[in-house]
């Protein structure tokens, strides 16, 4: 969307200025300006309230189809306006200008409707939001984020019981083969395959042991 209407120069985006608005405290809003043409163009900030606000860059020239942005601080403010109702304005603007120029090196008149160039002009209001609004939108976020890590906890507890298990059955397993050992060989076939048998078992339960104490889960991210 072309802020201002009518622009065709440049488009500016969001299309007002919004500051989380909090008393004693800096708040700061980000103006991208895309340069519409194959032209070289200067822009100028201004703003009815200087005094409140810190504009970087406040003057620039953008290359052709390229683009920038523009930093606005608010400063510290000791009042808030009645009923949070923000009055300033800022006015963005734009001219056409000779290629490869710096911005230290454009004439006085750049801006000047009466040097005959055509200028557009891009005006934006102001929008405080109280700090309150805010912090409740970052709550909601936050409580999102503690439902995804309940869920994650909830999984690797079960991971952990069932790790438990398997080194259970791995101790009874070797205790079994143990008294085995220590009974009379008056079979020893038998003795064997039952000892085979019970060795692989275990090899099978260690595997998964390991596997489980080496791949802890991850949350998912979103």
């Amino acid at each position: 969307m072309t802020a201002g209407g009518g622009n065709q120069l440049i488009s500016v985006h969001p299309d007002e200025l919004k500051f989380v608005f909090e008393l004693e405290k800096q708040s700061f809003c980000d103006l991208k300006v895309m340069n519409n043409t194959e032209h070289h163009v200067a822009f100028k900030v201004k703003t009815t309230s200087p005094k409140k606000y810190f504009v970087r860059p406040n003057t620039g020239v953008i290359q052709p189809w390229g683009s920038c942005v523009i930093r606005v601080t608010l400063q510290a403010q000791r009042e808030a306006p009645p009923e949070m109702q923000c009055k300033d304005k800022f006015l963005l603007q734009s001219v056409i200008v000779i290629p490869n120029i710096d911005v230290d090196e454009l004439p006085p008149d750049t801006f000047n409707k009466d040097s005959g160039k055509t200028i557009e002009e891009c005006k934006l209001r102001v929008v405080y939001i109280p700090a309150t609004a805010a912090q409740g939108n970052l709550g909601d976020e936050v409580l999102g984020t503690s439902t995804h890590s309940s869920d994650a906890n909830s999984t690797l507890q079960r991971l952990k019981e069932e790790r438990d298990a398997a080194f259970g059955q791995t101790q009874q397993l070797q205790q079994d083969l143990d008294l085995l050992k220590r009974r009379p060989k008056s079979n020893p076939g038998f003795s064997l395959m039952f000892a085979g048998f019970v060795g692989v078992i275990g090899i099978m339960v260690g595997v998964l042991l390991n596997l489980l104490l080496s791949s802890p889960p991850t949350p998912n991210a979103e």
